[in-house]
């Protein structure tokens, strides 16, 4: 029987010009797809709902997929000074998503996280978040190329390090690979719990991994789901994920 992946969906407003804003649960295609075909698993939507029937969701899940987003973390769950005005939130997802990391990990059911889904493990986990990357001194401009083209926006972007000996350093068969990057925030300060698998040129963390509880979690600031039926690594991610979604035997994480 194929494992159930619970992907995570933000609040999205549809609807036809000048009618009334009509608020959505989405995800996107290209998630939902990965997880179905490349982790093998049967994706189930987990609408941005709040912390109600946390438990009685996870009782019916194998593994969770933290997408990403175009919002932001909210600053209240960190202790960071509010966003500047104009910068996306997404209350609902932080109140769904936060709770959902944290019981998950305790019960040992595998995450992978994506993009926000990276930043919101930090923060689940009591790590904090650099706001603006770009206004950092020494440090790359990680936000997409302002475009409709979605193969440019897509694009590998930098390079990323690989820490030594880690799970996306066996995965990758290399020291470094190189990434798509689509983000405006990052890591600051990691969460307990959480090591470095994966480093930017300018230092930000591109991917960290659990390495205490009961739990698997791995997370990526790039998004594989947007290449992995031409990226190796890509796929490979995906595939570790699936393997730790169904079940200890095949799990790829590695102690330190």
């Amino acid at each position: 029987m194929r494992p159930f992946i619970g992907v995570s969906c933000c609040i999205k407003i549809f609807g036809p010009a000048g009618s009334a804003p009509l608020p959505n649960h989405a995800a996107s295609d290209a998630a939902v797809r990965a997880a179905a075909e490349a982790a093998c698993g049967v994706p189930l939507l987990v609408p941005a709902l709040g912390e109600a029937d946390i438990n009685c969701l996870l009782d019916r899940l194998d593994g969770i997929l933290l997408t990403g987003s175009r919002s932001m973390v909210s600053p209240c769950h960190y202790g960071g000074p509010p966003h500047a005005d104009g910068v996306p939130e997404d209350t609902s997802r932080d109140a769904t998503t936060l709770p959902l990391i944290r019981a998950a990990l305790a019960r040992g059911i595998p995450v992978l996280a994506i993009c926000r889904g990276l930043q919101e493990l930090n923060v689940a986990l009591g790590g904090t978040l650099h706001q603006d990357l770009a206004g950092l001194p020494g440090r790359l401009d990680h936000r997409a190329p302002v475009t409709e083209d979605v193969a440019v926006r897509f694009g590998k972007a930098h390079d990323i390090a690989f820490t030594s000996g880690g799970v996306l350093h066996r995965l990758a068969g290399a020291p470094t690979a190189r990434v798509n990057s689509l983000h405006h925030q990052g890591i600051a300060h990691l969460a307990p719990g959480l090591a470095v698998e994966a480093v930017a040129p300018d230092g930000t963390i591109e991917a960290v991994r659990l390495v205490s509880g009961p739990g698997w979690a791995l997370g990526v600031q790039w998004h594989p789901e947007a290449d992995w039926r031409s990226d190796s690594l890509s796929r490979r991610i995906f595939e570790a994920f699936g393997d730790a979604v169904r079940g200890p035997a095949q799990m790829a994480m590695a102690a330190d």
